[in-house]
């Protein structure tokens, strides 16, 4: 499982490195695309499946359907990782995702999310005073 945060830098050559407890698990070929809330989603080539979770099943004659597949597989590009666990963020996607220097990398179970340093630490702050009422929301739905 993928979880945790890990901070780290983009070089010159606008690469990152993947940090070696999320290598481990996601394997040395990755997919990285656009996510929600600006940040960049990386699942294993093995698992790309991850990125159609809520619309397999669904038609394709449905446009939701189409617009999130367009939005993620659409967005997403293969990479690859150097002896030093190292990639480059390709521009459009540090360009989506505002990635200037700093990035934190979060562990989300079966996939990790890159930030911008300054936008994951925002973001924290929202969702620390927001999390009462989003677990509130989220246990109505259980009933």
């Amino acid at each position: 499982m993928l979880l945790g945060q890990f901070a780290g830098k983009m070089g010159e050559k606008h690469q990152v490195s993947l940090p070696k407890k999320f290598r481990t698990v996601l394997g040395e070929k990755l997919i990285v695309t656009k996510g929600f809330e600006n940040c960049l989603i990386v699942v294993g080539a093995k698992n790309w499946q991850t990125l159609l979770e809520g619309t397999e099943g669904r038609p394709f004659t449905s446009q939701s359907t189409r617009e999130l597949q367009r939005f993620l597989l659409g967005n997403a590009t293969d990479v690859e990782l150097d002896s030093k666990g190292r990639f480059v963020l390709p521009e459009f996607l540090r360009e989506f995702a505002k990635i200037r220097d700093e990035v934190v990398f979060a562990g989300i179970q079966r996939f990790v999310e890159i930030w911008d340093k300054g936008a994951w630490e925002k973001h924290q702050q929202v969702l620390s005073g927001n999390i009462a009422s989003i677990a509130e929301r989220l246990s109505e739905r259980e009933e």
